[in-house]
């Protein structure tokens, strides 16, 4: 029997779903039924139910966007931090293997290729590294999870939702036996105020960056992967292979679903934040390569994101 933890949010829906289409025995467990967050009563419930294997999918990201969490550091520290370190400690000493969905918004920009080296650009905006994207993709890698994350409380500045978010991982590594999967930006075919495609369609302006982004499905059917084939645990980033830049998403938007709109973009980073956000924001491409190579199957961004878009279905 699996534990699912978080079933009500929005990755934690599609971990309900997975999990019953794959006709494995799972319980759901909500905080007003029993409150997980406290040590000694998750541990309590694990001995007595005896899961195989806990899945934790709350968090704290903040509604309508981290935007929120600086207004509630304290709860998003909870969530995002001391959460999944009592979920470590409770299944340590309980004897039961987890995972953990953590965040790839504790990176920044990408790995360049230039001149035979490779180095780290943070900002992706800057009109030659947009050229490098778009003519000379080949010549962008993403972070392994190997790397130290660059968008953290260490190496700031950063939004309170990603620091807490690094903060979490570093809480719980080398406590038991688990794993910590990388989501960002999630997507997928159902219209909603947390889907990224959904977002990009309401947003007034638009901001263009470069990111790995994962389909909400994909990104779950990847996680159960790991448990069901025991891969090593440890770190995986899953995103779909690839990367995108927010224009290629909004050229497909308007190719595929021909909305009654046009988009505008904001001018550059500096409008972006004088305007319409409050906090730093992460965008960043991520390496998949760990994940690939314990025999996990994802589909690329570009087959997952049309695939979307031409299964659309509005709210």
């Amino acid at each position: 029997m699996i534990l699912l933890l978080g079933a009500t949010g929005y990755i934690g829906e599609a971990f309900e779903r997975e999990l019953a289409r794959r006709q494995h025995e799972f319980v759901t467990l909500s905080r007003s039924q029993v409150d997980y967050t406290r040590f000694e009563v998750l541990l309590e419930f694990l001995r007595a139910k005896k899961p195989e294997f806990v899945v934790n999918a709350a968090g704290y990201t903040g509604k309508p966007n981290v935007d929120a969490c600086e207004l509630d550091k304290a709860g998003t520290l909870v969530g995002n931090t001391l959460l999944p370190q009592a979920i470590a400690h409770a299944c340590a000493a309980a004897g039961v293997p987890w995972g953990h969905v953590s965040s790839g918004c504790i990176y920044s920009g990408a790995k360049i290729l230039l001149n035979g080296q490779v180095r780290v650009e943070k900002d992706m905006t800057r009109p030659e590294l947009h050229a490098i994207v778009e003519k000379s993709p080949e010549r962008i890698a993403g972070f392994t999870e190997s790397d130290v994350p660059n968008f953290s409380f260490r190496d700031q500045p950063c939004s309170f939702y990603s620091g807490t978010k690094a903060l979490g991982e570093e809480a719980m590594t080398g406590i038991g036996e688990s794993y910590i999967w990388r989501l960002r930006i999630p997507f997928d075919e159902f219209d909603n105020k947390r889907n990224y495609l959904s977002k990009v369609q309401r947003y007034a302006k638009v901001y263009d960056n470069v990111n790995s982004i994962s389909h909400r499905a994909d990104f779950v059917k990847a996680c159960l992967d790991t448990w069901a084939l025991r891969a090593p645990f440890g770190i995986y980033n899953v995103t779909n292979p690839g990367f995108v830049t927010t224009r290629q998403v909004v050229e497909r938007i308007q190719k595929i679903l021909k909305p009654a709109r046009t988009f505008e973009f904001w001018a550059n980073d500096e409008e972006f934040y004088r305007q319409a956000a409050k906090t730093p924001r992460s965008n960043c491409v991520m390496d998949v390569a760990k994940l690939l190579s314990v025999g996990v199957k994802i589909r690329g961004v570009e087959e997952a994101l049309e695939d979307s878009l031409k299964h659309w279905k509005p709210e």
